[in-house]
């Protein structure tokens, strides 16, 4: 298969929509439609749902699979539909099928969620769910440090779906060694820790990077990428002093906040509640004004 309009795709801001909640507890699908829109509407040309800010661990299986199909139907075309699978073999080749079934055109393969992950296992296990769905473009999610560069050219030696890598390791330089390791020109690189890191992993050979604060403000997300596509880096850096103290509250106790100060944000603006599933927790009072001051000096 040609997977060239695909890789193309993911070379750009890969939004991350965050999964609204009703008072009742369950996904808000009014809101979560028109949240997904307001991406689109913004410019947003690729989603990944049942992400890390889109609560993916924190959904039942019935969810993540609602979550898939509104997306996909939501986007319409509009979109490259990137969909989060993850937990045991089994089930991520479930969802698989399901995304693959209901019209989405890629994977994006969660780190695998096991105290004892070996180099060989991880390749067995991102094997597994590929060969599962060839005709799907397959995009690991990469956290682990001492994963080689060589190994993800393992994997597409067989699996050739596999074309690009969300890679989230807080290191630029391991972040370049591993991509030439692994064949810079072989895979989309996307810089897998959003807007700060960004830069950095575009120096160093990335074209694309994660978001969640482009739930909040696409156009600010949108400005970064331009910037870095154009190398112009002092005004990506401009973009990243805006938006820093906002990811920083995110950052903060290991992102015990990633997706909290995100709904907070979504909330100020009166665009969802603020409401989030353990093991997250919604924002003392005392942080709430800081994030809606941050967010009313963007233009968003």
């Amino acid at each position: 298969m040609d997977f060239s309009p695909l890789k193309a795709a993911l070379a750009d801001v890969v939004a991350i929509p965050v999964t609204p909640f009703a008072e009742d507890g369950g996904i808000d699908i009014p809101a979560h439609r028109a949240l997904l829109r307001r991406l689109l509407d913004g410019g947003v040309r690729i989603v990944t749902p049942n992400g890390n800010t889109g609560e993916f661990y924190a959904l039942t299986p019935d969810e993540r699979r609602t979550v898939t199909e509104l997306t996909i139907e939501e986007s319409g075309g509009r979109a490259t539909v990137l969909v989060g699978v993850g937990h045991d073999v089994p089930t991520a080749v479930a969802a698989a099928e399901h995304a693959r079934d209901a019209g989405a055109e890629m994977l994006m393969v969660h780190q695998p969620v096991h105290p004892y992950v070996s180099q060989d296992g991880w390749i067995d296990y991102h094997r597994a769910i590929a060969e599962a769905v060839p005709e799907l473009g397959v995009v690991p999610y990469v956290r682990n440090p001492l994963l080689a560069g060589e190994r993800l050219a393992e994997l597409a030696d067989s699996c050739p779906n596999v074309i690009g890598v969300k890679y989230a390791v807080p290191d630029a330089a391991r972040f370049g060694a591993f991509a030439r390791d692994a064949g810079l020109e072989r895979f989309v690189w996307i810089a897998g820790l959003a807007e700060l890191y960004a830069p950095s992993y575009f120096a160093t050979g990335a074209t694309g990077f994660t978001s969640g604060l482009v739930n909040v403000a696409p156009g600010v997300s949108l400005a970064m990428l331009e910037a870095l596509r154009a190398g112009d880096y002092v005004v990506a850096m401009k973009v990243w002093e805006q938006i820093r103290r906002f990811e920083d509250l995110r950052a903060d106790r290991q992102s015990a906040n990633n997706v909290t100060v995100v709904k907070e944000a979504l909330a100020a603006l009166g665009l969802c509640r603020r409401d989030v599933r353990a093991p997250s927790r919604v924002l003392p009072e005392a942080q709430r004004a800081e994030v809606a001051d941050l967010v009313a000096g963007w233009s968003v």
